[in-house]
């Protein structure tokens, strides 16, 4: 296994060489795709589904990487589940709606993204300003979240109420006074994308992206926190991470667009741990690590930690071992035996590298899902996966991996 280390801020000096037990299984095929489909967001970005009956199901895009494409039907088959804990899988559509966060009075939630708004059919408020988007998008327009109609200022949803069997669509109210909310290219998006987990109290918190804040300049975008004391059906603002560059760490800091991706864990201590993810048309930023003693009310100046990094996925296990997987290049393991994310393992990796593209062998995108106390799965894709006829594929893989 090929190691490389991304290190770069003063956190490195922290580091230091861990050498615990680490067993990396082979990778299982879950699909793949046509040799001839070289479409970038097809076949890629993978999440697990822990499903209801014990199995689990892997999702994947088979759609273009764009917000034309939110909520748009699968054409072919994205969605494959094992039951027997990642070893095999076979396509099977008849997952949607089941995995979701429990909640403690035993409805189930999840956030949904619908497909957009055509500009043209709203009637929408006076935009607070526009910006050139990062991935030559297009001009994004702002609008103040409290002047927008009901359905563009809502946290929609899908809920499974405790005892029901349909799952309904419903809106959580989202109040923040200073957000704002986006529309590009005719469309008007509601995105709400990240993690929610169940605080101590019982309360609701999640770290979304793109938070955008009135009042900033070039409107980077920022991690935003929102808390839910009714089960969701209202979210009140919490606590922001702002976008601050590590200028050191990253010289075109002052240029990038902003935090996304944020990934967040609730430690063995009660504070929160959130990793970032810092890109844009620019290339891959470093990501950053940020923390709370507050649920997420405050948060620590964030400090950069390696050099590049998307969507940072966390995972606490049972046995201590705090679990981050990235990518792009390829796709990386690092392990914390510490819990803390204060001390971290150099990167395993994953996905071979095999061009200074850092896009060209993976998305980059991983799913966590922990077996059990010292095992989990960790899913993929690899672009260039030797397939029976002798060509590369695109592919969505699963590998298990113990640790303790």
């Amino acid at each position: 296994m090929r190691r490389r280390s991304f290190l770069v801020s003063p956190l490195a000096a922290a580091v230091a060489a861990q050498k615990p037990h680490v067993l990396i299984g082979e990778p299982r095929l879950v699909a793949e795709a046509p040799a001839e489909e070289k479409r970038w967001g097809h076949f890629q970005f993978p999440s697990f589904h822990p499903l209801r009956d014990g199995r689990i199901a892997v999702r994947f895009s088979v759609h273009d990487d764009a917000a034309e494409a939110y909520g748009l039907p699968a054409a072919v088959p994205n969605s494959y589940v094992s039951a027997d804990q990642g070893r095999t899988w076979r396509a099977d559509a008849d997952t949607r709606g089941d995995a979701a966060l429990l909640l403690p009075n035993g409805d189930r939630l999840q956030v949904i993204t619908p497909r957009p708004f055509q500009v043209a059919d709203l009637s929408l408020p006076r935009p607070v300003g526009s910006h050139p988007g990062s991935y030559n998008d297009g001009l994004t327009t702002f609008y103040r979240l409290p002047e927008l109609p009901e359905k563009l200022r809502a946290v929609w949803c899908s809920r499974l109420a405790k005892g029901a069997a349909e799952w309904v669509e419903e809106y959580g109210r989202l109040n923040d006074p200073q957000a704002l909310r986006y529309s590009l290219r005719g469309l008007f998006p509601i995105v709400w994308w990240g993690d929610m987990r169940v605080l101590r109290d019982g309360s609701l918190l999640a770290g979304i992206y793109p938070g955008y804040l009135e009042g900033q300049k070039n409107f980077p975008s920022n991690a935003f926190f929102y808390r839910s004391t009714d089960s969701g059906g209202s979210w009140d603002v919490r606590g922001r991470i702002l976008y601050e560059p590590d200028l050191q760490a990253d010289s075109h800091g002052a240029e990038r667009g902003g935090f996304t991706e944020p990934a967040y864990e609730i430690l063995r201590d009660t504070s929160l741990l959130t990793v970032l993810r810092t890109t844009d048309g620019l290339g891959v930023g470093p990501m950053y690590l940020s923390r709370s003693r507050d649920d997420g009310k405050t948060w620590s100046r964030p400090l950069a930690f390696t050099r590049t990094g998307v969507l940072p996925r966390l995972l606490l296990l049972r046995n201590g071992v705090l679990v981050l997987s990235s990518g792009r290049p390829g796709v990386d393991l690092r392990f914390s035996f510490d819990g803390r994310g204060e001390r971290w393992t150099e990167p395993y990796t994953l996905v071979p590298v095999t061009s200074a593209n850092l896009s060209a062998d993976s998305c980059g995108y991983t799913s966590l899902h922990a077996l059990n106390a010292h095992s989990f799965l960790i899913a993929y894709s690899w672009f260039k996966r030797p397939g029976a006829d002798g060509r590369e594929h695109k592919a969505i893989l699963v590998r298990r991996v113990e640790v303790g």
